[in-house]
């Protein structure tokens, strides 16, 4: 066994399905575990801080920034995203599997820091598709919809840079894939 653990970015665009997919993820594996997020936007409905998200000021963001906290960081639809360091590194230190839930900018910045780190891109079926989810899930605005929907078709064309592709089309089929692949760097 391994000394040390490793890490597995699931990224995509917004409304692809990454969290429902890490849900199903953690809720199969307990030897998987979650890091937990740092972001400016405000929380959904039954969303919990510390749980979720760590729901931040910009200013205390920023200050994360500053001092070197993140691991990474981004500007997403208005709002900074990010991980912070030290929980990420202390499960690693402890051979646990841990995967980062982020956006396609950290997705990079983290290859850069770890490149042993796996990193699975999750496709829509389609653009009409995600544009549909976005619009389900209602909690976005529609000029937010728009930007979100923008910032799609850039990331979708950066795609093929990814360890792996899968299209959250199935969503039960996607998550087999999903873990083949974590149990290929497990």
């Amino acid at each position: 066994m391994n000394q040390k653990g490793k890490l597995v970015i699931i990224t995509g665009p917004s409304g692809v399905g990454k969290g429902t997919i890490v849900k199903s993820l953690l809720a199969k594996n307990p030897q998987i575990f979650l890091s937990i997020s740092a972001t400016t936007r405000l929380p959904r409905k039954g969303e919990i801080d510390g749980k979720d998200y760590y729901f931040l000021s910009r200013l205390q963001f920023e200050e994360m920034i500053n001092k070197g906290e993140l691991l990474e960081w981004a500007q997403y639809a208005g709002n900074y995203y990010g991980t912070p360091i030290k929980p990420v590194l202390e499960k690693i230190e402890q051979g646990k599997t841990i995967i980062l839930e982020i956006e396609v900018l950290g997705a990079n910045q983290i290859k850069n820091n770890f490149s042993s780190a796996t990193r699975i891109f999750i496709l829509p079926p389609s653009i009409e598709e995600l544009e549909k989810r976005l619009r389900e899930r209602n909690t976005d605005t529609e000029e937010v919809i728009i930007k979100r929907l923008n910032k799609a078709k850039e990331e979708l064309a950066v795609s093929e840079e990814f360890d792996y592709q899968i299209i959250n089309d199935n969503l039960d089929l996607a998550i087999t894939e999903i873990e083949e692949k974590i149990n290929n760097v497990i």
